[in-house]
């Protein structure tokens, strides 16, 4: 790890902000090269950087030996010990100047195309089952942590993250956005990769309609499918028919309806990435 991301980056604007703290963009000092900034404060130990830090940060790193189109490039990490007890952890990551979200608040009426958004898609699966195939979920999947290129090139980012920041880091007083979680972190029970194509659905259908309301597609679930892990009771929500997703979602194709069927409540029943790769949706047109 560097030392001092101070002395090599220059911070040149605020870009973006959320649970985990402030992003800036930067310009390395010596290629003039534009980067981002994203900071942890990491309590260490008497013997430094706590050790599953150090592994997450590691496992990033490693995945960077694949070069991945569809994955945001880490290209640093610096380490400044603020105090005895706090290490100040940042992750250098490749500039993108926009994300989904803006590059989908720009489109102009009525929205974008069709081959479009199943480009996007295709491309937004294909980092994913990149991830997923390292065991690596990213947890956060919203269309702000899904950078859009001037090529149109799709990259995730912040993959991984969550776990170095909620072990070692009080979060900031910013509410975390749920409209993206899957009902399985809602419900606090066990998950696995499956949370994140439940949020590749929500962003799915965002990219026709938004804003979308996953309640009125799924509804609520029948008793058999209530996770047995929760210590909330299916008896305290109002029940809600579901809708076909059709109805809620117009603009769609029936195949492109059927993808859509990574909204199923029990995790176990998803589609997978890989899977998903081969729908197809992704053949029509």
């Amino acid at each position: 790890m560097a030392q001092d991301c101070g002395r090599q980056y220059e911070r040149v604007a605020e870009i973006g902000g959320g649970a985990y703290g402030t992003v800036y963009k930067a310009r390395d000092r010596q290629s003039g090269q534009f980067v981002a900034l994203k900071s942890v404060r990491v309590q260490t130990d008497q013997d430094g950087l706590p050790l599953s830090t150090v592994r997450e940060v590691a496992l990033l790193r490693r995945l960077e030996q694949f070069d991945h189109p569809n994955v945001v490039k880490l290209m640093d990490v610096c380490a400044t010990l603020r105090t005895d007890q706090e290490t100040k952890v940042t992750l250098v990551f490749e500039h993108v100047d926009q994300d989904l979200k803006t590059y989908l608040n720009k489109a102009p009426a009525p929205g974008l195309p069709p081959e479009r958004i199943r480009d996007l898609m295709h491309q937004l699966l294909h980092g994913l089952e990149f991830l997923h195939s390292h065991c690596v979920l990213h947890r956060d999947l919203k269309p702000e942590n899904i950078l859009v290129t001037s090529r149109g090139q799709v990259k995730l980012a912040d993959f991984g993250l969550a776990r170095i920041y909620s072990c070692h880091m009080a979060l900031t007083p910013v509410v975390v956005t749920l409209w993206y979680r899957s009902p399985e972190v809602l419900l606090q029970a066990s998950y696995a990769t499956p949370v994140d194509i439940w949020s590749t659905g929500c962003i799915f259908a965002e990219m026709f309609r938004q804003p979308f309301y996953v309640r009125s597609v799924i509804g609520l679930p029948p008793e058999e499918e209530w996770p047995a892990d929760v210590t909330l009771s299916r008896s305290i929500f109002i029940p809600v028919s579901p809708r076909p997703i059709t109805k809620c979602v117009p603009e769609i194709s029936q195949l492109g309806a059927d993808l859509l069927k990574m909204l199923t409540f029990d995790p176990l029943r998803r589609i997978s990435a890989l899977n998903a790769l081969s729908h197809p949706y992704f053949q029509e047109g």
